[in-house]
């Protein structure tokens, strides 16, 4: 097979530098070109016709949001954004992400960038998988931009049993994934735990977004909190989340620890936790993303008689999770996006 194609486009020569080294070792990819700016980088893609493009989102002349846009509208290609990781670098990732960037690198801070070895396996593994992303997929999305939305079910006073538990796990994709599950969700739907393969600093400003967008109230999980109908919780960046079960009834809990399928949080340790508490009233979903978490959690729902489904690969960014729930045959059901939503509510009705 023909090497990945990689454009860089960042303002720091450094960062092109150190970029390029990264990616040239690996023997399936080649660095055909670097970019300053977004104009040089525009002039490169014409000339280049590059398979990824990695792209910096603070630039001068045009940021790298803006140039995003103009190349999603224009002339698609899959990008992986490298974003600071900080709070304040998280809105713009997230934009990043909506817009249509498949994935993205936290940009070190200080120094950190000379360590080639922490972040070069990071960096490749995305960009591969971003050279195999399906950008087809975001065309099927109809996730809400800015105005909250109001679920059919609350307009027509659907009742569901508040005995289930609603549990999806995500990655690669994933952000844009739960926003088009979560609008389908009534305040009047059983309690949501969600675990999304995302840093520490980007989850508190997701679930904000989130919130800001649904019907439902959408958190950041802090232990001890209840589980309330119409409310989704979020597993925090660099937490385990679980559910366990006190006097009031179930409540979240965080756990540090070591990273399971090589994340944390981990949709696995979600999902069985769930299974262990309340069996066959879970309904899960294993939604977009890379790697395989999640899907032995999903095989053990399925096993305890929960209602399980997989993201089709049609309308996944990525079919990773999802299809390796699939394979260990832990999906009930395999659906486009759009109709996950609807499909877990129907699986919490009386």
């Amino acid at each position: 097979m023909s090497p990945i194609r990689v454009l860089i486009v960042d303002d720091s020569e450094l960062i092109r530098q150190i970029l390029s080294e990264i990616l040239n070792a690996a023997p399936d990819m080649t660095v055909v070109g670097v970019a300053g700016d977004p104009f040089e980088a525009r002039e490169k893609i014409k000339q280049l016709s590059p398979d990824v493009i990695t792209l910096d989102v603070e630039m001068p002349k045009m940021d790298g949001i803006s140039f995003l846009k103009n190349l999603m509208r224009l002339r698609p290609i899959p990008v992986v954004m490298i974003s600071t990781l900080t709070a304040k670098g998280a809105p713009a990732t997230l934009d990043a992400l909506e817009i249509g960037a498949v994935d993205y690198v936290c940009k070190p801070q200080g120094g950190a960038w000379n360590d080639l070895s922490s972040y070069g396996e990071m960096i490749i593994d995305k960009v591969r998988n971003a050279a195999r992303a399906n950008l087809g997929a975001r065309d099927q999305i109809a996730s809400p931009k800015e105005q909250k939305v109001v679920s059919s079910d609350s307009q027509t006073g659907d009742r569901f049993r508040l005995t289930k538990l609603i549990c999806l796990g995500s990655s690669t994709g994933g952000t844009e994934a739960l926003k088009e599950v979560l609008r389908h969700m009534p305040k009047t739907c059983p309690p949501i735990v969600m675990a999304q393969h995302i840093p520490a600093a980007f989850s508190g400003t997701f679930a904000e977004r989130l919130n800001s967008l649904m019907e439902i109230d959408v958190y950041e999980a802090k232990a001890g909190m209840p589980l309330k109908p119409g409310t989704a919780y979020l597993a925090p960046g660099d937490r385990h989340l679980k559910v366990i079960r006190r006097d009031s009834g179930l409540v979240t809990a965080l756990f540090d620890g070591e990273k399971v399928n090589g994340h944390i949080p981990s949709v696995d340790v979600l999902f069985h936790s769930a299974v262990e508490l309340v069996g066959r009233n879970c309904v899960g979903a294993v939604l977009t993303g890379m790697g395989v978490d999640g899907a032995a959690g999903l095989k053990a729902m399925r096993d305890i008689k929960g209602h399980t489904i997989a993201q089709d690969e049609a309308t996944s960014v990525v079919w990773g999770m999802p299809g390796a729930a699939v394979k260990l045959n832990g999906a009930e059901e395999i659906l486009p996006l759009q109709k996950i939503g609807p499909a877990i509510l129907n699986a919490c009705r009386p």
